[in-house]
């Protein structure tokens, strides 16, 4: 099993010279950290290449027709969702810090990138090319920190709208309608309007296709692993089972294909299908920084660019989000460590060489993910096989994918996007922080909307509850015959004014005046601001005659203070210390 890979070294505390920097930077540690294959591939055992193999391969053969399905997703020709399939798995064997993670389409990328391209695949294409420059020039500059802004709630009620959105979307290709708006709202009212036009054969077909795929699903979430006392014939049946529920889309979507073949055939087209795919593997070229439109009108870079807008915020954002967390999850479940701004590096990269073979944005996908982890993969080789899978389908079985349902394509979809649907956080979230639920159906519902403002609505609210509880710390209060009042967090500018109407309240407005130990423990942090504040309230204080003792201050808190050189500015150890002053003051 893959090692946990290496830190990216960090500052080093203290001076250092010229040289001795310029050697840290030009170290094998340094080169290792940009190319963490560096660190597993000599320690590479023959064992682990028979499981990599299993693994490309099996997660090879999901990919091949989620691809398909996702470019639909897109509203992108069918081939464009296998040219995005493949670059993921040979850059991210070099680059990546997690030996699980596979990148390629996905979901919730392909209903990003429907949003802004218009099923325009130049746009599309230029569309990553500018996502993996974005997420490459924030791995540089190392602002992986930035994602911790997006809250859990936030991403939680996006992935929820989305797959309704997505799984919703797919109606329309099991019912075998046309020209359904994209819009969500005029999608489900014309879907519900046009089911008496729905063609038998799509209905038929798509939900035997569910039904297959749904009970395969139940089979291998049921299937218990063999022990050791099994007979091998059990053993060997346990494995064929897997197998078959494993690679259950592809087995799915080759049934179909051969069903509708085998319709058209004789002579009967009642299925809709894929229709002509482009044959062979996409040319390596420089994406189009232009366009020209069908009337003959050219459309410059800068007006594509200014068309995105905030497109190029959402996707970098979502896409390196949603393949950190996933990163994350399987590094933890398998005992390993990634690097977050190395996993951003390998993303970016990936979609600009992407765009070099005509891929739409691509991120990390939590189904084929868990496909890699769960079939034992050691190493990012596995990525490897994937990606010559993928390149096999395209140079040699595109005309195979002419007779694809598209009933069948829109139920991987569905199945894939169902378990995201997570209905049980809403309860989490009402039992453990009802206030959660504010930013969550802010997300959802503005998703349906749009998603971008979904996305950007839920950020709002979350960083308004952020800076509402920065504003309006927590103070206790204790009467002791002098008031105590514990602050539970660092003072700064926006809490000035409401720490100033608590002591006001409750001490200097009091009959009499009350004097009033600050127990500032927790305190780690100040601001001129509130120095300047803290200033006036001394005043306030002396000339009631009452006392302002603070306590418990940090050594770095204190520093500050001491150099304000406040006026009658009193401090100890300890809040009994504190009581020992302000009564003997008293008395």
């Amino acid at each position: 099993m893959m090692e946990p890979l290496v830190d990216r070294p960090g500052p080093q505390i203290g001076r250092s010279s010229l040289g001795e920097r310029m050697a840290s930077c030009c170290s094998y540690r340094t080169l290792q950290a940009w190319l963490p294959i560096l660190t597993w591939l000599p320690k590479y055992r023959l064992s682990w290449l028979q499981m990599d193999l299993i693994a490309g391969l099996t997660v090879g053969l999901t990919t091949v027709p989620q691809a398909l399905a996702y470019a639909e997703v897109a509203g992108l020709p069918v081939q464009y969702g296998l040219y995005s399939a493949f670059m993921g798995g040979f850059i991210y064997t070099f680059l990546g810090t997690s030996k699980d993670v596979t990148l390629g389409p996905t979901a919730i990328m392909s209903l990003l990138c429907a949003s802004y391209v218009g099923g325009d695949p130049v746009r599309a294409v230029l569309l990553s090319l500018l996502c993996g420059t974005i997420q490459t020039a924030m791995a540089l500059l190392r602002l992986g920190f930035l994602l911790d802004f997006i809250s859990f709630p936030v991403i939680k009620g996006f992935t929820c709208a989305a797959a309704v959105t997505i799984g919703f979307g797919q109606v329309k290709n099991v019912l075998g309608l046309k020209d359904i708006p994209h819009e969500f709202f005029l999608q489900v009212y014309y879907t519900f309007y046009r089911i008496p036009e729905a063609r038998i054969g799509d209905v038929v077909l798509g939900l035997l296709c569910l039904c297959l795929l749904v009970t395969l699903q139940w089979m291998k979430s049921t299937l218990e692993p063999p022990s050791e006392q099994d007979a091998p014939l059990t053993r060997a049946a346990h494995t064929l089972v897997w197998g078959i529920a494993t690679v259950r889309n592809a087995l799915v979507v080759v049934a179909a294909s051969f069903v509708a073949f085998s319709w058209n055939a004789i002579g009967s087209p009642i299925f809709t299908i894929t229709g002509k795919a482009s044959q062979g593997l996409p040319p390596f070229r420089a994406p189009p920084l232009s366009e020209t439109t069908p009337n003959g009108t050219g459309i410059s870079f800068g007006e594509i660019v200014e068309d995105f807008g905030g497109g190029l915020a959402v996707i970098p954002f979502m896409g390196v989000l949603e393949s950190i967390a996933i990163a994350k999850a399987f590094a933890s479940q398998n005992d390993y460590r990634i690097d977050a701004n190395q996993e951003l590096f390998a993303i970016g990269l990936t979609n600009i060489m992407g765009s070099f073979v005509s891929a739409y944005p691509v991120t990390g996908s939590f189904g084929r993910t868990a496909v890699n982890s769960q079939t034992g993969v050691c190493t990012p080789a596995g990525g490897i096989v994937t990606g010559v899978v993928v390149l096999l389908s395209l140079a040699f079985l595109m005309p195979a994918f002419y007779y694809i349902p598209k009933a069948s394509l829109a139920a991987v979809i569905i199945c894939a996007v169902a378990p995201m649907v997570d209905y049980r956080v809403v309860i989490q979230f009402w039992r453990i922080r009802k206030l959660d639920l504010v930013p969550f159906l802010t997300t959802f519902l503005l998703s349906f909307w749009e998603v971008q403002y979904g996305i950007v609505g839920g950020v709002v609210v979350s960083g308004l509850m952020l800076l509402y509880n920065v504003a309006r710390p927590s103070i206790k209060v204790c009467d002791h015959g002098v008031l105590v009042m514990e602050l539970d967090s660092g003072l700064s500018f926006p809490s000035t004014e409401y720490l100033n109407t608590v002591l006001y309240t409750q001490a200097l407005q009091a009959s009499p005046p009350r004097s009033v130990v600050l127990d500032c423990h927790h305190v780690n942090t100040v601001d001129y601001t509130v120095v300047n504040e803290l200033r006036d309230l001394l005043r306030q204080f002396k000339l009631r005659g009452v006392g302002l003792v603070f306590s418990g201050l940090q050594y770095s808190v204190l520093e500050v203070l001491l150099a304000a050189d406040l006026p009658d500015f009193r401090h100890t150890a300890s809040v009994e210390a504190a009581l020992t002053i302000l009564s003997g003051n008293t008395q």
